[in-house]
């Protein structure tokens, strides 16, 4: 977790391969429907345009036909998802069927200028139409009032992992990897 441009979807593809397991990206799935132009594809740009999440039903469906596939029978790691108190309990479900559990929740903490700077660069370098700076900002806005509540849940839990979630790549996935060693593995 974490706001956007704090780097999870950078550091998710470090840890995941760590532990072997698929990592899961609504955000790369919704781009690749959008490319596509799929009709999950042509509904979640709507919304990924305005800087908007896409809607709960939606995401929750993706996820679930996801998180069914063979490849995440051992396990999986979970990047945007998820966004909202009702997707927490909707994963708590989707996992209590499948069996699996969450082992921890891992929240990189980035200073909001930074932020912006980032995905202003990211804009520039991927050519992301969606990374505009009133779309960031309307982003953050919306992680703060939806997403940033979903720490509390997980803290008390006992599951939440800070990181600090600043400098570069290797530094921060070095710090994600010592705070994960201290998590005891299902």
């Amino acid at each position: 977790m974490g706001p956007p441009g704090a780097g999870k979807g950078t550091q998710a593809r470090f840890v995941a391969d760590h532990f072997g397991v698929p990592a899961i990206s609504t955000g790369d799935i919704f781009r690749a429907n959008v490319s596509q132009g799929t009709p999950l594809g042509i509904k979640a740009k709507r919304y990924m345009d305005a800087g908007e999440y896409v809607p709960d039903e939606v995401t929750n469906l993706m996820v679930r036909n996801r998180i069914d596939e063979d490849d995440a029978a051992p396990g999986f790691l979970l990047d945007g998802y998820p966004r909202t108190l009702a997707q927490v309990t909707e994963l708590d479900g989707m996992i209590g069927y499948t069996g699996h559990r969450l082992d921890a929740v891992v929240v990189l903490t980035v200073d909001s200028e930074e932020l912006v700077q980032r995905l202003l660069q990211r804009s520039e370098t991927d050519g992301r139409a969606d990374d505009t700076e009133d779309v960031i900002r309307r982003r953050q806005e919306i992680y703060t009032e939806q997403t940033e509540p979903l720490i509390e849940v997980y803290r008390d839990r006992g599951i939440l992992v800070e990181v600090d979630g600043m400098g570069e790549v290797d530094d921060v996935t070095a710090r994600i990897f010592a705070a994960l060693d201290v998590i005891p593995q299902s």
